[in-house]
């Protein structure tokens, strides 16, 4: 009798081939989802790049840096808003074709952000013997999803520079004890006034020298850019810095701060500044309290991401492409979840919380506040409970992170 034909074997959990092949559709999947995440910011056309370039030229006229102008549909004016030394550090591109700064900013931040989320993800991989190229991959691709960067590349922003020098400082520099800790948070504060956030987070650690080095490097470089710029830098730091009217309508959607929902709430009027003002206290006072106990208790990405939560919290402005920080609380929640105690009943509702907020937290910030919303150009108060939590979706979750957000064991820094 002819042998019966032999079936092949079948793909189990145990055939590296099947994982292969599961892995790759899982990975192309996520790449051909990523052009239509893109596709509503094509219309930014790295505005604020431009805004950036136009605003050099003016400047290389001879003209006054903060004089320069230009009118907007949504916020009315736009200005030159950054500080002096970021204006030193622009000026150089704008002597480059445009093309050729859109694609230098685009390639930066790509780099830069395939190195942070390598920073954040390989300590989870070595903890959980996760599959390193494959977890790498898509962690890099759910950021490239990400809200916060898909605005920074679109409009051409340089928030990625600022969380490079931010986490090389507070995930290495810091913990290490190296002599020059504190000088990337300094930078990024001299840069981008937000980051000066992460000052008050090393003194409230208790990291006395860091603390100090930032702060020192901050003053240095503001006051190397006054020597080359002495007009525009007294006239930034007197007068400019106060002058919240000149970033943008506090009231427009994609302000994610406290002040940004108070002023929907109270639009077409301005809120008051008492009622805000407690509201930072308190939200400042708890968040720092909680980042220090995070980091005294050894997990320094919970203590800068919970920092990072409270400085958009209590900016008057914070857009939606500063929000990088709620792709580290993702990993911390991810990572705090797979080390759930295993066969307890307790330790299996941690994990299904855990990885719900994970869950939550990663589909808000992908799916996005503006994105694929019309808020218009009409004053932003609503009644309507729906779209309030809508247009405030960032403000809300970042209350709700900033409270259930665990601190986890003593974490080996990424190499």
């Amino acid at each position: 009798m002819p042998a019966e034909p032999v079936a092949p074997p079948a793909v189990t959990e145990d055939d590296p081939g099947g994982r292969t092949v599961r892995r790759l559709v899982t990975v192309l999947a996520l790449a051909a989802v990523l052009p239509a995440l893109y596709l509503p910011g094509l219309v930014h056309d790295f505005f604020d790049l431009k805004i950036y370039m136009r605003a050099m030229d003016w400047w290389a006229a001879g003209n006054p840096l903060y004089d320069y102008v230009q009118p907007d549909r949504v916020q009315g004016a736009l200005y030159f808003t950054y500080p002096p030394l970021s204006a030193l550090l622009l000026r150089p591109f704008a002597l480059l074709p445009l093309g050729a700064t859109v694609a230098i900013f685009t390639i930066l931040t790509g780099i830069g952000l395939v190195v942070t989320t390598r920073w954040l993800v390989l300590p989870v991989v070595a903890r959980h013997d996760l599959p390193r190229l494959f977890t790498v991959t898509v962690a890099v691709l759910l950021v490239f999803a990400v809200e916060s960067t898909r605005e920074t590349i679109t409009f051409g922003q340089i928030n990625m520079l600022l969380v490079v020098l931010i986490l090389a400082d507070l995930l290495f520099a810091v913990p290490q004890g190296r002599r020059w800790a504190g000088v990337g948070v300094g930078l990024a504060t001299a840069l981008k006034l937000f980051p000066g956030i992460f000052i008050l987070y090393l003194l409230a650690t208790r990291r006395w020298r860091a603390a100090a080095v930032a702060a020192g490097t901050a003053a240095l470089a503001t006051l190397l850019a006054a020597a080359v710029a002495p007009a525009d830098s007294w006239r930034f730091w007197t007068h400019e810095l106060w002058a919240t009217d000149r970033v943008g309508r506090t009231d427009y959607t994609g302000n994610q701060s406290l002040f940004g929902l108070l002023s929907r709430i109270t639009a077409p009027e301005k809120p008051s500044q008492l009622p805000w003002l407690l509201l930072v206290g308190v939200v400042a006072g708890y968040g720092l309290w909680r980042a220090a106990r995070a980091a005294r208790a050894g997990d320094a990405l919970a203590g800068l991401t919970l920092t990072g939560l409270v400085g958009g919290l209590v900016s008057p402005i914070t857009w939606t492409h500063h929000l990088y920080w709620f792709i580290p609380a993702v990993v911390v929640l991810v990572d705090a979840a797979l080390g759930a105690e295993r066969g307890t009943a307790e330790g299996a509702r941690q994990r299904r919380w855990l990885f719900t907020l994970a869950a939550g937290t990663a589909f808000v910030i992908i799916y996005g506040v503006v994105s694929f919303q019309d808020w218009g150009v009409a004053p932003a108060r609503t009644d309507n409970l729906g779209e309030f939590v809508a247009r405030n979706a960032y403000v809300l979750l970042s209350l709700v992170l900033l409270a259930a957000l665990p601190a986890r064991r003593a974490t080996p820094a990424a190499r």
